[in-house]
């Protein structure tokens, strides 16, 4: 039986919970496992599930080694949670598959998250929206999920009006072979020769340019109206978690030669004059999932490198706009596979047994 205190899960001769991993050999699958490692979530059975390419090759998981298995409709049956990181287009074949099997899903790729009958989650910020799941939950894009998670306690205390946003995004959002392009590309420069470009901006798009030492205001296709889809994604989700449709959000997300872990330049204006930086931070110290780094006499703020491996949000740099009186700037950095992916997902897991929305 699962026990609450305080908020925290306690486990009590507990028979446990079946959970799949679908996508287990990606980045973001095999940081599932690690956080899933580290979870109080009683995960009795693993059942790790890829392509045909990658079944029958073996995961560590519990001290245990776990077959990888072809993903397939009927590998959900008997499972109570179905976690996916394996693309948008695998998650809309399997995911209502594996729901009306009974498993609840948590989606880490954009295929629900628009969907009105899919609640899009962070538990720092709208927890209570797990209620409404029809069996499907979407967790955010990982550029809009550090900064929602920083913005909520901001929003809570004083209102928002408007949030301007500027990304610095790590390679690794862009997949192992982005990241693996990237390596190559320092490599040939820094030996003098022509570096070749496969894969980003998007590798689906007419022209690739080099992402060594160098940095491409270009992240998923352009849309219509000149905004590329990620931008849109941030601005759409952002109302959609905070239920707030009338919220002014604007984004220009960009991609630099870092490894892993996204930059943010956020701006924003709260619905409440005479509010000081100090507030603010008074206001992040104390956040959940976050930590505030904001000590500029000692040149103390949130760096890229220093996010890399960590569950949490790091905010800094924060500071009252000259000129708009209600205008604060800021600094956020997170490592976009955990808190952006992988450890986001697993969180929602443990909010839905914390809810008694799952049973163990």
């Amino acid at each position: 039986m699962i026990r609450i205190v305080q908020g925290e899960i306690s486990l009590l001769n507990t028979e446990g919970l079946n959970v799949a991993v679908v996508g287990v050999t990606g980045a973001v699958g095999t940081r599932m496992l690690e956080m899933l490692e580290g979870s109080p979530l009683p995960v009795k059975k693993l059942l790790p599930l890829a392509s045909k390419r990658s079944a029958g090759k073996k995961v560590v998981f519990g001290g245990k080694e776990w077959i990888i298995a072809e993903a397939k409709p009927e590998s959900f049956k008997n499972i109570d949670i179905a976690l996916f990181s394996a693309g948008g287009s695998v998650s809309k074949e399997l995911a209502p598959e594996a729901a009306e099997r009974g498993a609840v899903v948590i989606d880490n790729t954009s295929a629900f998250r628009m969907d009105k009958d899919v609640p899009l989650v962070v538990p720092e910020v709208n927890e209570e929206a797990l209620h409404g799941h029809h069996g499907i939950i979407a967790n955010p894009n990982c550029s809009t999920i550090q900064m929602v998670a920083a913005l909520e306690p901001i929003r809570q205390a004083y209102g928002l009006n408007r949030i301007i946003v500027s990304t610095y995004q790590a390679v690794g959002g862009a997949g192992a072979k982005a990241m693996a392009e990237l390596e190559r590309q320092t490599r040939d420069v820094l030996e003098g020769k022509q570096p070749e470009a496969a894969i980003l901006p998007v590798k689906g798009d007419k022209k690739h340019y080099q992402m060594a030492f160098n940095s491409i205001p270009q992240i998923d296709m352009f849309q219509p109206n000149d905004y590329t889809f990620e931008e849109m994604k941030m601005i759409n989700e952002t109302k959609k978690i905070m239920d707030d449709r009338q919220l002014k959000v604007s984004a220009t997300c960009v991609r630099v030669p870092v490894p892993i872990s996204h930059g943010e330049s956020v701006y924003i204006e709260i619905n409440k004059n005479n509010v000081e930086s100090s507030d603010i931070k008074a206001l992040l110290s104390d956040a959940p999932g976050i930590v505030l780094q904001d000590d500029p006499a000692h040149q103390i703020y949130p760096m890229q490198m220093n996010a890399v491996g960590k569950k949490e949000v790091f905010v800094g740099r924060i500071r009252k706009d000259p000129d708009v009186e209600n205008g604060f700037h800021m600094w956020i950095v997170s490592d976009n596979l955990l808190k952006g992916a992988a450890w986001n997902s697993v969180q929602i897991a443990e909010s839905l047994l914390k809810l008694g929305l799952i049973e163990a």
